[in-house]
C-alpha cells in the first residue's frame, strides 16, 4: 500500500509540473503574443516589436527553455521519489 501513495504522489507532481510548465508557455504564446501584441508593440526588439517577436519566436524559445526546465525538475522529482536511474 505504501508504494501505490508513492506512485500517487509521483504522478501527481509530475502533473503538477506539467500544468505549472504548460500555463508558462500558453501566457507567452497566447497572452504576450496575441492579447498583449499591441501594447507590446511599442516596444522593440532591436528594429522587431516586442509582441510581433513574442509571437514569432519567444513561444517557440519558451518553449525549448520549458523542456529542459521540465528535464532539470523531473530529475529531482525522480530522486524525491526514488524512481531515478
Amino acid at each position: 500500500m505504501e508504494d501505490k501513495s508513492r506512485y500517487e504522489g509521483y504522478w501527481k507532481a509530475n502533473i503538477r509540473l506539467i500544468m505549472i510548465l504548460l500555463a508558462i508557455w500558453a501566457f507567452v504564446s497566447y497572452v504576450c503574443g496575441i492579447l498583449l501584441a499591441p501594447m507590446l508593440n511599442n516596444i522593440t526588439l532591436g528594429q522587431i516589436p516586442l509582441g510581433f517577436w513574442f509571437a514569432q519566436q519567444g513561444s517557440m524559445i519558451t518553449f525549448v527553455i520549458l523542456i529542459f526546465v521540465y528535464a532539470k525538475l523531473m530529475d529531482g522529482i525522480d530522486k524525491e521519489y526514488d524512481v531515478n536511474e
